[in-house]
């Protein structure tokens, strides 16, 4: 009984460990991100700036004030929302390296964002 409970350890300890392992990889984006968020129109604002993380290509606000939500994806594509209040938006574009742009729009309002690696 004694080698059956070695062998049973011993897979259980093989097929963990591969999966702690792609819990805890890191994604190149991983870190905080300063978010400019721009409209063309003066009833939206103009100008708002939001601070973000990602870990593991998660994303998740800095902010107690904005929540944030969402995916980046291994090749640089993003997806989030970011709400306040009843206000919600959501974006789509691209990080690379240490910069980042896209679109975003919400209820009434549009516009485009840049982000820039802290």
């Amino acid at each position: 009984m004694t080698g059956f409970r070695k062998g049973l350890f011993a897979t259980i300890v093989a097929i963990a460990f591969p999966l702690t392992q792609a819990g805890a990889a890191t994604s190149t984006f991983d870190g905080t991100w300063n978010v400019r968020i721009a409209s063309s129109s003066e009833a939206c604002g103009n100008g708002a700036t939001v601070s973000i993380g990602i870990n593991n290509g998660q994303i998740a606000s800095s902010s107690a004030a904005v929540t944030a939500s969402g995916r980046v994806a291994g090749a640089g594509s993003i997806n989030v929302t970011l709400s306040t209040g009843i206000r919600r938006a959501v974006g789509f574009g691209r990080l690379n390296g240490t910069s980042g742009s896209g679109t975003w729009r919400g209820a009434m309002c549009a516009g485009t964002w840049t982000a820039e690696r802290m």
